[in-house]
């Protein structure tokens, strides 16, 4: 080996060990978090957030209150999405009077894009079980019947939100220059594409129009933008 290949190879060690070490980092609960969390990459960034439980209170006026339970006073970890990010960003941003920025998206459209999230992710891991349990089951039998039916309830919700995603576009390339569009690599970016991208699989606004072959700019983001929002509103889940 010349010394070019030992010292590119070594180079390359160096380069593997700070990337598990990036992964490592960010895949480890934050501080004030309980000691039994683990590290856990898949989860990737978390923040800590302390969990809560409504408890009867006959002091109160409405009969209840809200605690917090952390075991031994440590925090829980919640894994980050792309709009805690963007409420992260958001609040960075100060207007002339110094006050934190707003949220792009409304408390509303953020539940919608989670729970959409969610029940995909969990419709999609559901499936291979419901398959499972539908070769064991013989006509007589009612086991297993409530999660084959939660399951079938899950598939119409998500039908019923892509059905109100629709066929339309987010961002669509200009007829007008019909010549230029046929020699580019941008594309259409469908409202269905956008809303899977982001939410089902954490794309960055930036990652879409990468992707699309569109220029990184903040005008084309905020089109992605507001036909995300106006999205989420059809979708429209409380």
């Amino acid at each position: 080996m010349t010394v070019f290949d030992s010292q590119t190879g070594a180079a390359r060690l160096v380069q593997e060990r700070n990337r598990l070490l990036t992964i490592i980092a960010r895949a480890t609960p934050v501080e004030g978090c309980g000691p039994s969390i683990p590290v856990a990459p898949a989860r990737g960034p978390s923040r800590a957030v302390t969990p809560n439980m409504v408890m009867p209170d006959p002091k109160s006026k409405t009969g209840y209150k809200v605690e917090e339970t952390g075991w031994r006073g440590f925090k829980a970890a919640k894994g980050l999405d792309i709009f805690d990010d963007l409420e992260r960003r958001a609040v960075l941003r100060k207007d002339q009077d110094g006050n934190p920025g707003q949220s792009p998206f409304t408390k509303k459209q953020v539940n919608t894009a989670r729970r959409y999230r969610d029940i995909v992710e969990r419709h999609d891991a559901g499936g291979m079980k419901c398959a499972s349990l539908e070769a064991r089951l013989d006509g007589s039998s009612n086991s297993g019947g409530e999660f084959i039916d939660a399951y079938l309830a899950e598939g119409r919700e998500i039908r019923a939100m892509q059905h109100a995603i629709g066929k339309g576009v987010a961002l669509a390339v200009r007829r007008a220059r019909t010549s230029a569009r046929l020699n580019a690599k941008t594309r259409n970016i469908r409202d269905r594409d956008l809303v899977d991208a982001i939410c089902l699989h954490g794309k960055s606004f930036r990652d879409v129009l990468k992707v699309y072959g569109w220029s990184i700019k903040g005008q084309n983001i905020a089109l992605l933008t507001g036909a995300l929002s106006r999205t989420l509103d059809r979708m429209g889940w409380q």
